[in-house]
């Protein structure tokens, strides 16, 4: 099949995915290094992760949750041991929210959806073929633009696949990107996402804060195994007054 019929049935496969434990590595703008072991469930939409960056102090690793719309950080304050932060605290997945950095926001969005990007793209290629984790996958990449993924959303055969693209298409809006963004994915030979990369150069936040360059690789290790995330117990945390980015960065 041609490279862009390829890219289109991992999408269409990505839809059927209901948990998933994924790691992240790479950089984002002001936090440098990154590194993150992550599980995430659809519905409904959660996320846990343990996350480290190069400008962090101190050891260990950061853990981060949403759940039910809400951000919770770890973090000692008032005796408790996370922060929690309401969607009004910290932006939520709006694109026309920037006053807090990159990192938020791909902590936020699924790497599922992550993954489809490149469907958005007009220049998909076969790379060849690479081992990932243990897995004989086919490697392609593309460039992908606000236009590209505009024009693949209008473009949408069917309802839902309309409606993957348009949350494609906000998660990218979100990322700030200046230009055009590089990706790179992996497909296993069942015709899933295996990993994904994205590379860009991000623009600042509104006061200019937050942009710099965007390299960051998704590597998918168990599909639709059991994971379960809960919030944090009421009682074990505190209202985050700031702005999520003081926390995180």
């Amino acid at each position: 099949m041609t490279p862009a019929t390829a890219v289109a049935k991992a999408a269409a496969h990505s839809a059927d995915i209901v948990s998933l434990h994924y790691r992240i590595t790479g950089t984002v703008p002001e936090e440098g290094r990154l590194e993150a072991d992550a599980f995430m469930r659809t519905d409904p939409p959660a996320m846990s992760m343990e996350l480290s960056t190069a400008g962090r102090s101190g050891n260990g690793r950061l853990p981060v949750r949403f759940v039910d719309g809400v951000m919770y950080v770890g973090g000692a304050a008032k005796g408790r041991s996370w922060f929690r932060a309401d969607p009004a605290a910290w932006g939520g997945l709006t694109v026309d929210n920037d006053s807090y950095g990159v990192l938020p926001r791909q902590l936020e969005g699924s790497p599922v959806v992550q993954s489809t990007l490149l469907t958005g793209s007009e220049d998909v290629r076969r790379v060849g073929t690479e081992t990932v984790d243990g897995a004989r996958t086919t490697h392609y990449r593309g460039t992908v633009t606000f236009d590209g993924l505009r024009a693949a959303r209008d473009a949408a055969p069917d309802e839902a696949t309309r409606e993957r693209r348009v949350e494609s298409l906000d998660q990218f809006m979100g990322l700030r990107v200046s230009d055009t963004l590089t990706m790179d994915l992996w497909v296993d030979g069942d015709g899933r996402a295996k990993r994904f990369r994205w590379q860009a150069r991000t623009d600042g936040a509104r006061g200019g804060t937050g942009g710099g360059p965007l390299d960051l690789t998704v590597t998918f290790l168990d599909v639709d195994r059991p994971v379960t995330i809960e919030a944090p117990p009421a009682e074990d945390t505190a209202a985050l007054v700031e702005d999520a980015r003081e926390v995180l960065g």
